[in-house]
């Protein structure tokens, strides 16, 4: 399972820290993967080439953190997981960390 935790506090979404595989089909074809992979690593993008915020950005194999003062964009990504864990609620669990 894909584990999406979503640092906020009082100034909004500070953070998110995405972790595991989702297992729904075999690597190279496992849509949900590629679902939460590539809307997390726009949201990186855009937080530190689009918008020049600076960020602290750790990855490795089926792990990303970032933290940044980018609120709205970080939301974006929220609600786009929170949706797609609808979908595939067996394969992506989303939560809030209030900090």
């Amino acid at each position: 399972m894909i584990n999406a935790v979503f640092t906020k506090s009082e100034k909004g979404f500070e953070g998110y820290e995405i972790s595991g595989h989702s297992d729904y089909s075999e690597q190279g074809s496992d849509i949900v993967c590629a679902i939460v992979s590539s809307a997390a690593y726009l949201c990186a993008n855009l937080i530190t080439d689009a918008f020049d915020i600076k960020a602290d950005i750790a990855l490795d194999d089926g792990y990303m953190k970032v933290t940044a003062d980018a609120d709205r964009l970080i939301e974006g990504l929220y609600r786009h997981l929170l949706q797609a864990q609808e979908q595939y609620e067996d394969y992506i669990n989303v939560k809030i960390s209030e900090v």
